[in-house]
């Protein structure tokens, strides 16, 4: 394996693993009710998540290159490794979420009587800021793990779309990629059409999962449904972004097939 393929998999990891964190952030907004600070403050570590998103493609373009120069048509076990790093990120994300929890808390507590981020970052990796940190590493407990929603108010459907949406995601750059392999004549076409796909994604997440994860943060911020039932609706919308990465196993192939057959007619 190349170092060039090492690169992508710790990307893809913490890609991943920021999203699944991207979750208990509502959790820490709701807990303190300071919403707005702690969405700002977490966008600074969806920064380094979308920079490290963009080194990705490219380094995996590139060792697609290099394959087409040396005959190699065909590498797949290399982007099924890609796509368990998906799920291994996030699964990673759920076993930090107790810990970022409990760091994320004591930024918006400082943030909200200090109001600078360079002094927030400047304790954070003092040694006061590592012995907080030593003393707060947590694991999910059993009951965190199995928290199960009541049956006869839980949204199945848009736990549905959250696995269908991250499975597309998951493929989407993938799929677009390893459609080279598949047409390399249209391998520029290929690439450029993962917008599209991510695109369909997205609109999916924008009018039906984003909408009614806010819905239900007012309703905890305005008293009409408990922080318990909350935090059952986040982990398993957590378990779906697992699922969602599992399907994405199932969809990656044909999904090329589909891309290296679209390249050419476009």
């Amino acid at each position: 394996m190349t170092t060039q393929i090492i690169i992508v998999l710790i990307l893809t990891m913490f890609i991943n693993g920021m999203t699944t964190l991207s979750y208990a952030v509502r959790i820490i907004g709701v807990r303190t009710g300071r919403i707005a600070i702690t969405f700002s403050l977490f966008n600074i570590l969806v920064l380094l998540s979308r920079t490290a998103n963009t080194l990705q493609a490219p380094l995996l373009a590139k060792t697609v290159e290099q394959h087409l120069k040396q005959g190699v048509f065909s590498n797949e076990l290399i982007f099924r490794y890609i796509i368990a790093s998906c799920t291994a990120g996030a699964i990673g994300g759920v076993l930090l979420i107790p810990t970022f929890q409990r760091l994320l808390l004591k930024a918006v507590v400082h943030f909200s009587i200090y109001r600078s981020v360079p002094r927030l970052f400047y304790l954070g990796f003092s040694g006061a800021g590592m012995q907080f940190l030593k003393e707060n590493i947590r694991m999910p407990t059993k009951q965190q793990l199995l928290a199960l929603p009541a049956r006869n108010n839980f949204p199945w459907r848009i736990f549905f779309y959250n696995v269908v949406a991250t499975a597309i995601i998951t493929i989407a750059v993938l799929s677009c990629v390893y459609a080279a392999y598949l047409n390399p004549e249209y391998r520029t076409t290929a690439s450029n059409l993962s917008g599209v796909i991510n695109g369909v994604a997205t609109v999916l997440m924008a009018l039906f999962i984003d909408p009614h994860l806010s819905v239900l943060t007012d309703d905890v911020v305005l008293g009409k449904l408990s922080e318990a039932d909350f935090r059952k609706f986040i982990s398993h919308m957590i378990l779906a972004r697992i699922v969602g990465t599992l399907l994405a196993q199932v969809l990656f192939l044909p999904g090329a097939h589909l891309i290296a057959f679209l390249a050419e007619k476009v």
